[in-house]
């Protein structure tokens, strides 16, 4: 059959983006083949559309890491899934295009209740939320964990798990108008990141001690956070948004300077203070 894709040829611009045809052939015995209908727009994305991205595939390649749709045909070994299901699934890399074969073990049934939409933004950001608390940040009952971009897709399912668990959450977004969402989410401290991040994250954390954040920013506020964290803190480093500029293509100037200040951690310094940074890139797990 012909299929759409979104080919990205030369890294560097969103705007090198462009939508081509080309064959795809029948699935494997293990694969499915799935009509798209959604797809997931991550950081992740942008990055590697951008050629920031280290796990981006070298020379021509496909973005997108999660998605939706109907399997409209299944290999002969696959059994967990059959012909009209609806279904979600991550792929590393390949996602936006109008059909695909992915094997079928990548792949999973569609809540009932759940849309499209809602199925195509999900397993990226959960999966995040979830090993970030869980599976590195040992979050326990009774402890408080910093959510940077809480109002984000991730922001919102690590509040949601860290609720479940019983955990303090403070969650910090870029502008006053998220407030009322993290509200409505259940944040038990909202702060809106400025100059005086440091002051009002003590304010937020009336006496608590912070025991886990959750790092996505960068920069001061990676910074700042860092120094508030308590004897056997741990952060868990996830992305880099303020390497992320405001344009479709790299300003190369302002992220080289961003890439030479950003902050340093003296290991044996960390060994004094009894504190822990962790990162992962979800796409190699």
């Amino acid at each position: 059959m012909q299929r759409t894709i979104a080919l990205v040829r030369k890294k560097g611009s969103l705007e090198n983006l462009r939508l081509e045809t080309e064959t795809l052939n029948e699935p494997g015995e293990n694969e499915v083949q799935i009509e798209v209908h959604s797809v997931g727009l991550n950081f992740a994305d942008l990055f590697a559309i951008q050629g920031l991205y280290s796990a981006t595939p070298e020379g021509t390649f496909i973005p997108g890491l999660e998605f939706s749709g109907v399997v409209i045909a299944t290999g002969k070994k696959v059994k967990n899934v059959k012909k009209k299901d609806k279904i979600m699934g991550v792929t590393r890399f390949g996602g936006y295009v109008s059909h695909l074969n992915i094997d079928s073990k990548y792949v999973f049934k569609l809540p009932s209740k759940w849309n499209f939409d809602q199925g195509a933004g999900f397993l990226v950001q959960g999966l995040t939320a979830y090993y970030a608390l869980v599976a590195l940040g040992d979050l326990e009952k009774g402890q408080t964990v910093l959510i940077h971009s809480a109002a984000g897709g991730v922001g919102i399912l690590a509040n949601r798990i860290a609720k479940k668990l019983g955990a303090f959450t403070i969650g910090t977004i870029g502008t006053p108008s998220k407030t009322e969402l993290l509200k409505k989410e259940g944040y038990d401290k909202q702060i809106v990141r400025s100059d005086r991040f440091a002051k009002d994250l003590q304010e937020a954390l009336g006496g608590k001690e912070l025991d886990l954040v959750l790092e996505c920013i960068g920069g001061k506020i990676f910074q700042e956070s860092y120094d508030i964290m308590a004897p056997m803190g741990r952060m868990v480093v996830y992305g880099a948004a303020e390497m992320m500029g405001g344009s479709s293509s790299v300003n190369w100037p302002r992220l080289a300077y961003k890439y030479l200040s950003r902050p340093k951690l003296d290991p044996m310094q960390m060994v004094s203070d009894n504190k822990a940074v962790m990162g992962f890139n979800l796409i190699w797990l």
